[in-house]
């Protein structure tokens, strides 16, 4: 099995492709509401899985999820992707991975995906939605529906009329969504939509207007794939810090605490879009409030 590829624990057949993950970002940048002091005193930044002390940098994971379940095969968020420009960011610019090898060493080639689920249309997120052929970007999962928020688009599709569009993340519409349109394989659906039988998005508003959760349910289990409702462990100890990428912060926050207050009351499986390995973990309630429990 790939380093790269690591099987998830829950309801279903789910495995997370890892496109990078290291320590990228600082963490004062990413929360800047909280001070470097407290940052460093949340047990997270004891870990040094989870935060760079020396650098006060977040390790952080960029991956998808694959959901196997009787009826079909499904990717849940795609990631940066190879060959796009993003010269904003140079851990993105022009990006070379594995990523399709590494779905390969889960048995599967891009003709098997069924459906791509995107949580919200930030540019790590939608990366792999396309590949370069032939100087033009073409969808990367052929036979696939691909599931957009409509809240989601319609946001951004009103930001595109009145931006720059290189500059609305960093362009990655153009080269990651407007593609799967023309080529007929996206679907405009309600943020509460039924995708397969155990398988329910959720709206989770705050990072983005139309953010989406994923609910899997099975075999007497739970897990929340949460996208950006949540970015790192520290927010599990702090989850009233939101990062400088949410649209609406306090909503952002309002919708992270429901979200580990269910999750805990639920005994579910937590599975955010940005913890790095392991990356599932349980939440418990605290004297402080909340902590993770690591597979």
């Amino acid at each position: 099995m790939s380093q790269r590829v690591f099987h998830q624990p829950g309801p279903f057949e789910t495995a997370r492709i890892v496109e990078l993950e290291g320590a990228f970002i600082p963490a004062a940048t990413l929360f800047p509401t909280a001070t470097p002091e407290l940052i460093r005193a949340t047990a997270a930044a004891h870990n040094p899985n989870m935060f760079d002390r020396a650098n006060d940098l977040l390790v952080m994971s960029f991956h998808s999820f694959i959901v196997r379940t009787p009826n079909c095969t499904i990717l849940v968020d795609s990631c940066v992707g190879n060959d796009k420009p993003r010269p904003r960011n140079p851990h993105w610019h022009q990006l070379q991975g594995s990523y399709l090898s590494d779905l390969a060493a889960l048995g599967l080639k891009p003709e098997d995906i069924d459906i791509v689920m995107c949580t919200h249309l930030h540019a790590d997120h939608v990366g792999w939605n396309t590949r370069l052929h032939n100087g033009g970007w073409v969808p990367t999962f052929p036979n696939a529906r691909y599931l957009f928020g409509k809240k989601e688009v319609a946001h951004w599709r009103q930001v595109l009329a009145n931006s720059d569009a290189d500059l609305v993340n960093h362009g990655s519409w153009a080269d990651s969504v407007e593609p799967i349109f023309q080529a007929g394989q996206a679907d405009v659906v309600d943020e509460d939509q039924e995708v397969d039988d155990g398988v329910q998005l959720m709206p989770a508003p705050g990072h983005t207007p139309g953010n989406v959760m994923v609910k899997l349910e099975a075999r007497g289990e739970r897990a929340y794939l949460t996208g950006d409702v949540i970015h790192h462990p520290i927010q599990v100890e702090h989850p009233e810090w939101s990062t400088c990428f949410c649209s609406d912060p306090q909503q952002s926050a309002e919708t992270r605490l429901q979200t580990l207050t269910t999750v805990a009351e639920q005994d579910a499986w937590l599975l955010p879009t940005h913890f790095p390995t392991p990356t599932a973990t349980k939440i418990r309630h605290s004297d402080a409030g909340f902590r993770m429990e690591e597979s």
